[in-house]
């Protein structure tokens, strides 16, 4: 499973990339929004960050599908051939997707909260899907299930497409999908550094490195020894 990081803090984004394995950085025009900065400025130095490897994701702002078009066009233009154009999956959006899978456009259905917006966006050639779990969930319904049912729609379909699952509130849900095999997820960094963060892991490095301090000298490691 591919994991991602769902902010546009460039700050934030090198941190995670020293010390987390992730894959890519996924954006949406709320998260752009909070920079206060020139969107495009802001996502070029997260390019600069990621390399061209790396995965990013853009989101469109219009209304019309002819009008998302013409901005898939632009961002991946200034923005490269592994960026990926985020498209609503709204009939507009749905439009839209077709003729980007046309034009041989890498893009992801978002904004999605049923189970049946996922299968049609997958249909429509999307490389990715993008439930939000949390917010699903918030509506009163199991966003991780309805997860779980996007991912087995689409395996059952056959189409060449696959969850980047959005909007988490905690690590838990981040492993239920990662234990299912979805193909992606993207995560705020707070969530990603919850994987690990735990007194205990913390109190078991303590112990050992007394130990071996107590042995072989205060700030000595294994690298200092003959």
């Amino acid at each position: 499973m591919k994991m991602c990081i769902d902010i546009a803090d460039v700050a934030q984004i090198r941190h995670i990339y020293e010390f987390f394995p992730v894959d890519g950085v996924s954006t949406n025009p709320s998260i752009l929004a909070k920079t206060g900065r020139n969107p495009y400025e802001v996502l070029k130095e997260i390019r600069s960050i990621i390399g061209e490897e790396g995965e990013l994701f853009v989101q469109v702002t219009a209304k019309k599908a002819e009008t998302m078009v013409r901005e898939a066009d632009r961002i991946v233009k200034e923005l490269g051939d592994t960026t990926l154009v985020k498209v609503p999956s709204t009939p507009e959006g749905f439009k839209a997707m077709m003729m980007l899978h046309e034009e041989g456009i890498r893009f992801i259905g978002t904004a999605i909260y049923t189970a049946m917006q996922g299968w049609l966006a997958a249909k429509c050639g999307a490389e990715y899907v993008a439930p939000y779990v949390n917010r699903i969930d918030n509506m009163g319904f199991d966003g991780v299930q309805v997860s779980k049912d996007i991912h087995d729609a689409i395996q059952g379909s056959g189409f060449d497409s696959g969850l980047l699952a959005a909007s988490f509130k905690n690590s838990q849900q981040v492993l239920e999908l990662a234990k299912y095999g979805v193909k992606a997820v993207t995560v705020a960094p707070d969530i990603i550094e919850g994987l690990v963060k735990n007194a205990a892991i913390d109190a078991a490095i303590h112990v050992f490195t007394e130990d071996f301090e107590g042995l072989c000298g205060k700030g000595r490691t294994m690298a200092d020894l003959l």
